[in-house]
């Protein structure tokens, strides 16, 4: 069995291995514009997930005007399917402070049912974004 792990990262080395999954996957895999990928990393409080010690997917929250935004989950391919989402979203969600009382995301429409067992929930229409649908989704 696979041991799953995500914590929240902050030095140089640890960063840019966040960086490197989330430029595979958004980047690479999905087309997004590098320029787009890598806005607000520079607010952002990074987490990065490994399988067995070996990196395998990132994620990150911000406060904004709106409340806190939990953005770029990113598994490399090999290692989806395993549960790697569900702790990273777990981990994030741990690590918000007492005050993130207005929690929300946009889920790109194959990730909805992840978010939605950890109490999120779909609010108004499907949208585009980077090229990708979505839906905004709030923790209720």
């Amino acid at each position: 069995m696979p041991i799953i792990k995500a914590r929240k990262v902050s030095d140089a080395a640890d960063v840019e291995k966040v960086f490197a999954i989330r430029y595979e996957v958004f980047v690479g895999e999905q087309h997004c514009p590098p320029d787009l990928e890598l806005e607000f990393n520079d607010v952002s409080t990074h987490f990065l997930a490994t399988v067995d010690a070996e990196p395998a997917g990132a994620c990150r929250w911000r406060k904004t005007e709106n409340g806190y935004k939990l953005e770029r989950f990113a598994v490399l391919q090999k290692f989806r399917g395993m549960g790697v989402g569900q702790v990273l979203v777990k981990a994030v969600l741990d690590d918000l402070p007492a005050d993130a009382t207005y929690v929300y995301l946009n889920s790109q429409i194959q990730a909805v049912s992840l978010y939605e067992k950890f109490g999120f929930e779909k609010t108004g229409p499907e949208f585009e974004e980077a090229g990708m649908k979505h839906y905004k989704m709030v923790k209720s």
